[in-house]
Formats: structure tokens, sequence, C-alpha cells
């Protein structure tokens, strides 16, 4: 049987799912806005400032993850306006990569204003390294992640789970 393909909705739904899960597996309270109209689907709640996430569908593209930062909203006075992603509007855009099977989260700050992203999973084929972003610390659930990245809000202590760390004495 031949795999069809996957609307742009479908594969948003895919993906906010895969998301969600992956953010509950790992301890997050995961927030959904009851109402729609805001750029960010999700929210997770850290124990500091909740974090607006946008979801997205990424592609693995000759060993990167590639993330679109771009959007394509309607509006009935200027019809189809296409932007990024700004500080204002969310915090987190987290993407669901299906042909690896995994998360990735980049703050706003690494990825506002641009419309593309690459998160290398494997080495280039020209070796390049330098301004290389690696895939593996964007991983939901990589060390101290979602606290070390993001000004302005509480650290994480330790490794996700929290519970792969002990604790620190009261």
């Amino acid at each position: 049987m031949e795999a069809r393909t996957l609307t742009p909705t479908e594969k948003g739904g895919i993906a906010e799912l895969a998301i969600a899960a992956k953010a509950a597996a790992l301890g997050i309270q995961v927030l959904r806005p009851m109402t729609e109209g805001r750029r960010y689907d999700l929210a997770f709640d850290l124990g500091g400032p909740i974090q607006r996430v946008q979801r997205k569908w990424a592609r693995l593209v000759r060993g990167a993850v590639e993330i679109r930062g771009g959007t394509c909203r309607s509006s009935p006075v200027h019809g189809y306006i296409r932007g990024t992603y700004e500080a204002h509007e969310v915090d987190l855009i987290a993407a669901y990569c299906r042909a690896l099977d995994r998360v990735y989260v980049v703050p706003i700050a690494e990825i506002a204003g641009r419309n593309l992203l690459h998160l290398r999973v494997e080495p280039a084929r020209n070796n390049q390294s330098r301004l290389v972003h690696w895939a593996a610390p964007y991983e939901l659930g990589a060390i101290a992640q979602l606290g070390e990245r993001r000004h302005g809000m509480a650290e994480v202590e330790g490794s996700s789970p929290s519970g792969s760390t002990p604790s620190k004495a009261a």
C-alpha cells in the first residue's frame, strides 16, 4: 500500500500531538489555548512564566532537520500575509521531525525573523562545522535545554527528565 501525501492541516495536527506527547512524557505540563487567533498553538508550564509554543512540521533534508520559521496567514483586509515569528508573539518553536520521530525546541531568539533553520544530524558533506547548529542540543529533553536558552526564565537544573539526577538537599 502506497503512503499517501499528508495535507498541511494533517501535518500540523500530527506535529502538535507528537510535541505534546513528548513534553508530557518528560513531565512538562502542556496547555492548549481554548480559542484561536494567537500565533502560538500550545504552551509549556515549566514552573516559571508560561512559554508560548508555535508547533511546526520539520523535514529531514540531506542530513539536517529543516524547520520553516515563516508563516502565512489570511487577513480579510490584506489577503495573505507572509512573515516570521517574533519574540512578542511566541517564546519557543517546537518542531516534530517524523523521519526521525524526534521533537526539537528552538528559542524564538534563535529563529526570529528567519524563514528557515537547519539543525544538523549528520556532518556536512564539505565537513564544515563552524556556525553549524547541531540538532542534539535542541532535542526536547536535552539537558537543561529550556532554561539555559530562554532569557528571563527560571533556570532548569539537572537533566531531563528531572528524576534522572539527584535533587538538591533542602
